[in-house]
């Protein structure tokens, strides 16, 4: 009696470590998620809060566009004039932006490229890439519009589309990109149209929101997970997806950034984890010089913008670093090169102290405007305040300006 006695008070103790053991797994292994939801809540108050005509005015327009999606039809991949290779219109496709016609040429075949100049041809219907444009600008809008409001027809309808472009069998997309960024007449798909998906982040935000706020029922959820984890498993071992991964600039950069965030989705952190402090780190060394110029960004002929179009990538994944503890954005090699000297680099073109030398074909207003929201973020997200007074000088100047 005695020996029953001890054994169940040994069970018992044997369950209740087991019992503690599992209730800290679980509040260590919480879920890490791509979207912020702080940020989103702090915004959330902002609107709900504010007197700020400003503020309310910028709310009420988004629930007008989001109250005009309501009615739209889904978008799809079936729905382009044009017809992939594989014959199969739910197999992505478009066609290289800089690559034109060739003069020399009866038929207009191999098409060149004029990089930085985008050929209208490959902006309309023939192609997914107008579809998938306005598909994910959808998202966006209904997305902000469903958290800041609450109101759930802008959830369910997001729903909707989500499962039109991914999961319904009349109208889903294929998980890969075997025909993006194709040139006619050499290339029916190139490893490039990668970058083209760099926004379907925005579907796991959505999907992450949905979820959170108990909206996404189990097969949508369900199916969106088998989407992923098929077209994470594309981006790694297909034979485009292993060339992406090997570009010296950009592509690799926001290939990175693509991958990993989906990662984060699946709830692979330790994959994450080893990729970030290996592949990644070695990317800033090698794209990055010690002064913080990047040699293969300025050789564009928009080299302001695809230098600052490659930090940005960077920054993205230093806060991907930041959220399963690999500190990316104060790694700096030996001779000086990081993501920091990157930024450090590109500010006194900002601040008017230096002239840009190199070629920069278009307008850099929107890559002036996306590193100064980049600097701000910086300092919100890793508590650096080395470009406080750059961000005072642009202040300054924005003012004088208007």
């Amino acid at each position: 009696m005695i020996n029953l006695f001890k054994h169940r008070k040994n069970i018992f103790f044997i369950l209740l470590i087991s019992l503690c053991y599992s209730a800290f797994s679980q509040k260590n292994n919480s879920k890490i998620y791509v979207v912020d939801f702080d940020e989103l809540e702090s915004k959330k108050k902002h609107i709900t809060n504010s007197r700020n005509k400003k503020a309310l005015k910028n709310y009420k327009n988004l629930i007008n566009k989001a109250d005009q999606l309501l009615d739209r039809a889904v978008f799809s991949v079936v729905n382009k004039t044009g017809i992939p290779p594989s014959k199969s219109k739910h197999d992505y496709m478009s066609i290289g932006p800089y690559y034109w016609p060739n003069p020399k040429t009866k038929d207009g075949l191999p098409y060149i490229r004029k990089d930085g100049k985008v050929n209208p041809e490959t902006r309309n219907k023939f192609t997914d890439i107008v579809e998938k444009s306005n598909f994910i600008s959808a998202i966006k809008t209904l997305s902000k519009a469903y958290f800041f409001s609450d109101d759930i027809k802008y959830g369910n309808k997001n729903i909707e589309f989500i499962n039109a472009w991914f999961l319904d069998e009349a109208t889903k997309m294929n998980p890969n990109i075997n025909y993006g960024q194709s040139v006619p007449g050499k290339s029916e798909g190139r490893c490039f149209g990668i970058i083209e998906f760099g926004d379907i982040i925005e579907i796991i935000k959505f999907l992450e929101i949905a979820s959170k706020k108990g909206i996404l029922d189990n097969d949508t959820e369900k199916g969106m997970f088998n989407w992923f984890t098929e077209y994470s498993n594309w981006l790694k071992n297909s034979v485009l997806g292993k060339e992406e991964a090997t570009r010296k600039n950009n592509h690799a950069t926001h290939y990175d950034a693509q991958l990993l965030n989906i990662l984060l989705y699946l709830n692979k952190i330790e994959e994450v984890k080893t990729y970030i402090s290996t592949i990644t780190r070695s990317r800033i060394f090698s794209q990055i010089e010690p002064d913080g110029s990047q040699p293969l960004e300025l050789a564009r002929t928009k080299s302001f913008s695809y230098s600052v179009m490659n930090l940005h990538g960077f920054l993205e994944l230093a806060i991907i670093g930041k959220k399963v503890g690999v500190d990316l954005w104060n790694e700096t090699s030996e001779d000086g090169r990081s993501i920091k000297t990157g930024y450090q680099y590109m500010v006194p073109f900002l601040t008017k102290k230096k002239k840009w030398e190199y070629q920069q074909i278009k307008s850099r207003t929107y890559s002036e405007e996306r590193i100064i929201s980049d600097l701000k973020l910086i300092r919100k997200i890793f508590k650096d305040d080395s470009f406080d007074n750059s961000l005072l000088k642009l202040k300054k100047i924005n003012r004088k300006m208007h």
